[in-house]
Parts: structure tokens; sequence; C-alpha cells
């Protein structure tokens, strides 16, 4: 976790044709959106041999999660628990299938802190350690989590430090109390401080509104002193942005991921929500229009 450039998970964002392409544009690692391990678990591994995938089943015939060979050694299961013993059974049901394993300890929303999962795990320390030291002791794969700051300093590097004492490879912390919001400046000062604490690599997010070009990933690494950058809306908007050699047209963006989206049968609903997001303030365009209309995957 030294040195990389991450693709974040994102409810909706991280399915398998984003991640692809993140991976093609340079990523170094990509996580899959959050899945909730009570799904997960309930699930069949099957290898789909027409889409050349691995797709992991639920009973009700929905696919949970799909993958594929080309990002075996650099896709993150994000994962959304509570439970130990539960979040183990869901890890080892894929272990074999991703590069790591990560505990979603920051989402703020409801239909994950309700649960006792994501963001209500911040003030559940013991909670926090057993159930990353029960992944850490029993997978195969590297185990990590990602965080939110809490309101008092001393709070957050004493749950870094509970983090740190299970043998996880890495924490992300996501600059930002569970009550602020994007547009909100990130705490790059609270990230740093962390950094500066712990001996285990961390892994900085939240800097999209400052994250314009490639080299600012360099730059917003350096002023938090972190390991490793995870962008989201930055990639949202831009997946291209992993790109050294500088972002790509919209359009070709959109091209390379309606290619995936087709090669790996993704639902037209799913790619036109992603491909909206390419097109952030061009949705009064003809094509802006056009896309906003369709009800189809041809229609995309």
């Amino acid at each position: 976790y030294q040195n990389y450039k991450i693709l974040a998970p994102m409810v909706r964002m991280g399915t398998l044709p984003l991640r692809l392409l993140s991976l093609d544009y340079g990523a170094d690692l990509v996580y899959c959106e959050e899945i909730i391990d009570h799904k997960l678990v309930k699930c069949k591994r099957v290898e789909n041999e027409v889409l050349n995938s691995i797709d992991f089943v639920h009973p009700d015939g929905q696919c949970v999660f799909r993958t594929c060979r080309q990002e075996t050694d650099k896709v993150i299961l994000q994962l959304g628990t509570a439970d130990p013993e539960r979040a183990l059974l869901t890890a080892k049901l894929v272990e074999n299938d991703v590069a790591g394993i990560d505990i979603n300890m920051g989402c703020p929303k409801e239909y994950s802190t309700k649960g006792g999962m994501g963001a209500a795990l911040l003030t559940e320390p013991q909670k926090v350690y057993n159930i990353l030291k029960k992944l850490v002791d029993n997978c195969l794969k590297p185990v990590t989590c990602k965080i939110r700051i809490l309101p008092k300093l001393q709070d957050t590097l004493d749950l870094a430090k509970v983090i740190e004492s299970t043998g996880v490879a890495a924490v992300a912390i996501h600059g930002r109390l569970k009550v602020e919001r994007p547009r909100q400046p990130v705490h790059k000062d609270i990230i740093r401080t962390i950094s500066n604490s712990l001996s285990i690599p961390v892994i900085a997010n939240g800097g999209s509104l400052e994250i314009k070009s490639f080299s600012d990933i360099e730059k917003f690494k350096q002023e938090t002193n972190s390991s490793s950058v995870m962008i989201a809306r930055a990639a949202q908007w831009d997946p291209s942005i992993f790109r050294k050699e500088g972002s790509l047209p919209t359009d070709e963006i959109v091209k390379s991921y309606i290619k995936y989206a087709i090669d790996y049968d993704n639902s037209w609903s799913n790619s036109k929500y992603c491909i909206t997001h390419f097109m952030r303030g061009k949705s009064e365009t003809d094509k802006g229009i056009k896309l906003m209309k369709a009800s189809s995957m041809s229609d995309v």
C-alpha cells in the first residue's frame, strides 16, 4: 500500500466496467462498491463462461458481485459488516478472487449505520478490533479498513491505534467528519497527524475538491504525508485522472466505458448512471439530453 493511486469504493459507480477502465488508465488498486455481508454471504460463486467473469449470485438470481481475471490482483472487496463471524464467512467466500478485503467504517448513510455498519463503527472500538482481528487472523489476503475522522483528534488517533494493533495492512482515512459533506474542505492536517503517528500505511481520501489533474494526486499525498491516495469523485467525473500523460476527452472515456459495459453485461441503468457522471456539466448538450432519455443499453 505504498505509492498507490486507488479508485475509492463508490455506491453504484464501483462496478466492473469503471474498475477495469480505471486500471487501464493507471490506477494501482480499485475498490468495488460496498457490499453488505448479509447479502454476499448467501451468494454462490459461479464461473460465467459466456462473459469470462466470476459472478457471486444471490439465490434470487441477482449478481451481487462480478469480477474477472483482469483485476484479480488489483480489486479490493469492500464489505459492510457489524459482525466478525459473518464478515469472515463472507471474506472466505471471495478471497481467492480479490486482492484484499476492506471493511467500511466510514459510510454515514442511514442504510449502513442503522445496521451498526459504516460510520456507526467509529465509536465502537472494541467491535472494530474484533472484526478486523478476526479477518487478519484468518484471511489469506491483506485486510484494511476505511474510516472518517471523529470530532476530537485524540479520539481519531485512539481509534487509529486500535486499528493498527489488529495487524491490518493499511488504513484509509477520509478526512471529513461523519456530518461533513463533499463540498466542505478536507482536513488534511488531521490525516497528516494520523499518518505521522502510525507505523502502517495511511491511504488519504477526500481530496477531490483539489485533485484536478494527475500531478495533484502526488501533491495531496505530500500534503497529508500519506502512503497512498484514494480518489472518489474526481475519478467519478474523470477516470482518466489516473493517467500520468493527462486526461482524455470525455467522448473517448465514454466509448471505452461502454465497451466494458457491453463485454460484461453491465445493466443499462447502471451504465447510464456512470456515464452521466462522466458527462457532468454537459447535460444540456445534444448528447446529454439524449442520454437522460435513454431507457436501454442500445439507447445509451
